[in-house]
């Protein structure tokens, strides 16, 4: 498939535990697109951030049903990638806000 790096990759994902992951481990989680695979994820993140990438794991994540009176919707279905990075790299997104 050729996509674009910046097609692969749709947002970074800022929660708790991603800071926690973030802090401790290296991890960086990413909302991907769902055609993506963990090689063009790798490619992309190296490519737009420049740094090294030691693995990607993957999931997908199934939308929740909700509803709002009578009417029952359902969010969409997406894609995780949560990224290792090598020892010593970093991406800085939020520093200094």
């Amino acid at each position: 498939m050729n996509m674009n790096q910046y097609d692969v990759i749709k947002r970074p994902l800022n929660t708790e535990k991603t800071n926690i992951q973030k802090e401790l481990a290296g991890q960086f989680t990413f909302e991907v697109d769902r055609k993506s695979n963990r090689i063009e994820i790798r490619r992309a993140v190296e490519k737009i951030f420049n740094v090294k990438v030691a693995a990607v794991r993957t999931m997908q994540i199934k939308g929740k049903v909700k509803r709002r009176g009578k009417t029952i919707g359902k969010r969409r279905d997406w894609k995780k990638a949560i990224v290792t990075l090598m020892p010593g790299e970093r991406i800085d997104f939020f520093e200094g806000v």
